[in-house]
C-alpha cells in the first residue's frame, strides 16, 4: 500500500506509543512467574503481539483486553510435542526465547518472517548447543530441543545485545547456578540495562560484576500483578526531529523520565545538531534552530540511524554517522536504504562499511520512494517530507504496524505550516 504526504514543516502535540522492548521483556517476566500479571501496553504493534503469541504457546494464558491491556496467567504448560512459536519478524522475541525454550526443555519450532531468517544466531546457537540444547535452521524455521544446564556461559558482547538478554532470561530459569561472561566491549548496553531491570523488577537475584554475571538458578519469577509498559523513544524520535524543522514545534508526550532506553540520546543528539530541546514533566517539545552538522557514534543507538540521517541532510556540513555495520542486518540493510531514501529525494549521502556521510544542507525534492518493507524506513521518509518542496509518495507504508500501528494517523493530525 502507499500513502502521499503533503510536503512541508509540521507541528502540534502528539504522543509515544508503548515501548515494544518494555513490553517483550514485561511479558516475558509475567509468563515466566507464578502469579496472574495485567500489562497495560496501550498501543500493540505487530512485535508486541509476536511475543504475546509465543509466551502463550509457550508456558501462559494470554488474554488481550480493551485499550491494549494483557492478563497474563502463567500456566507451566508441560512439554506435549512440538510447540510452533510464530515470532514474525521480531529477533527480540527469536533470541529472547530461544534460550527460555531450553531453560524450559521444550521442543519447539520457530516460525520466522522477512529477513528474520538470515540475521545471525552466532555465537547463541554454539553457546547453547554447548549447554545441552538442540538448534537447526531449516529456512524461515528453527527447530529447538533438549535442556540447558547451569554451569559457566561466555558470550561475545559486540554482535547482539539480544544474546545476552535472552540468557539473562533463562539462566535464572535453571536448576544449577550459573556465571555468564561477556567479552569484549557490548553495545546497545541500554538494552541489557533494561533487561536487568526487569529482572530486578520481577524478583530475580544476580550478581554483575563488571561483564560477569552470577546467577543463582531455581529461581520464580515475581512481577507486580499491575505493570504498565513505558513510552517508546525509538519511535517518538520521528515526531521528536520533525520538530527540528518547525518553528512552532512538536510536543511528544508520554516520553519517560528516568528511562534505561537507550534512545534517549535523541535529545542530546538534536541538541548538538542545533535544535531548540524543552523538557517538561513527561512532555518533550522540539523546536527549528540553526541545524549543524556533527558526528553520531550509533553504536548504542543503532535503530536512530535513518531518522538521524534525514535531520543530517538538513544541516549544514557533512554529518559523520560512525560504529554503524550492525544496522545493515536489521528489517533492512539500513545503511542502504537509509541512503536510497535520501538520495532518492535529492540529498547528497556516501554509505561507507559501517556508516554513512550525510553532505547537508541540499534541497529535498520529493518523490516517489521504497520502504524497503522497514518499519524505521517509511517512517523516516514522513519526517523527510516535512522539509521536501514537492509531496513524497512513501510504497508498503503498512510496514510500520511492526512498531507504530498508529504513526500514520498520528502524523495526518499534526498541522502542516506549508
Amino acid at each position: 500500500m502507499d500513502i502521499t504526504l503533503t510536503n512541508g514543516a509540521r507541528s502540534g502535540v502528539t504522543s509515544a506509543p508503548s515501548s515494544k522492548s518494555h513490553a517483550q521483556r514485561l511479558l516475558i517476566c509475567a509468563a515466566l512467574g507464578s502469579s496472574p500479571v495485567t500489562l497495560h501496553c496501550g498501543d500493540i504493534s505487530k512485535d508486541i503481539a509476536a511475543a504475546a503469541s509465543c509466551v502463550q504457546t509457550l508456558c501462559a494464558e494470554v488474554k488481550e483486553l480493551k485499550d491494549g491491556v494483557f492478563h497474563v496467567v502463567p500456566t507451566k504448560k508441560p512439554a506435549d510435542g512440538v510447540k510452533l512459536l510464530y515470532c514474525g519478524e521480531s529477533g527480540s522475541t527469536l533470541r529472547f526465547l530461544i534460550p527460555v525454550c531450553g531453560a524450559l526443555g521444550e521442543k519447539c519450532v520457530f516460525k520466522m518472517e522477512g529477513r528474520l531468517s538470515e540475521r545471525p544466531l552466532s555465537p547463541l546457537d554454539e553457546v547453547l548447543r554447548a549447554h545441552g540444547m538442540t538448534l537447526e535452521r531449516r529456512g524461515t524455521e528453527l527447530f529447538c530441543g533438549g535442556k540447558l544446564t547451569g554451569g559457566e556461559y561466555e558470550i561475545a558482547g559486540n554482535v547482539s545485545s539480544q544474546f545476552i538478554s535472552g540468557l539473562l532470561f533463562a539462566l535464572p530459569l535453571l536448576d544449577e547456578d550459573s556465571t555468564l561472561t561477556v567479552t569484549g566491549k557490548p553495545e546497545s548496553t541500554a538494552y541489557i540495562d533494561m533487561t536487568e531491570n526487569a529482572l530486578r523488577q520481577s524478583g530475580i537475584e544476580f550478581k554483575k560484576d563488571g561483564n560477569v554475571y552470577t546467577i543463582p538458578g531455581r529461581q520464580c519469577y515475581r512481577l507486580n500483578d499491575d505493570c504498565t509498559v513505558e513510552g517508546d523513544l525509538s519511535n517518538a524520535a520521528f515526531f521528536l526531529c520533525m520538530g527540528a524543522f518547525s518553528e512552532e514545534g512538536i510536543t511528544v508526550k508520554n516520553i519517560p523520565s528516568g528511562t534505561s532506553q537507550g534512545d534517549r540520546k535523541i535529545l542530546d543528539i538534536l541538541r548538538s545538531f542545533g535544535a531548540e530541546v524543552t523538557v517538561s514533566g513527561s512532555s518533550v517539545t522540539v523546536r527549528k534552530g540553526k541545524l549543524s552538522a556533527c558526528t553520531v557514534d550509533a553504536s548504542e543507538i543503532p535503530d536512530l540511524v535513518p531518522v538521524v540521517s534525514v535531520v543530517a541532510s538538513a544541516a549544514e556540513g557533512d554529518t559523520h554517522i560512525i560504529n554503524a555495520a550492525r544496522v545493515r542486518l536489521k528489517e533492512s540493510d539500513r545503511l542502504m536504504t537509509t541512503a536510497a531514501l535520501l538520495n532518492g529525494l535529492g540529498a547528497s549521502v556516501e554509505e561507507l562499511p559501517d556508516g554513512l556521510i550525510i553532505h547537508g544542507g541540499s534541497k529535498l525534492l520529493g518523490g516517489t520512494v521504497n520502504s524497503f518493507n522497514d518499519h524505521r524506513i517509511a517512517m523516516s521518509a514522513a519526517v523527510a517530507s516535512c522539509i521536501c518542496t514537492e509531496a513524497v509518495v512513501v510504497t508498503g507504508c503498512e510496514c510500520v504496524n511492526k512498531s507504530f500501528p498508529k504513526f500514520w494517523d498520528n502524523f495526518s493530525r499534526l498541522e502542516c505550516e506549508k
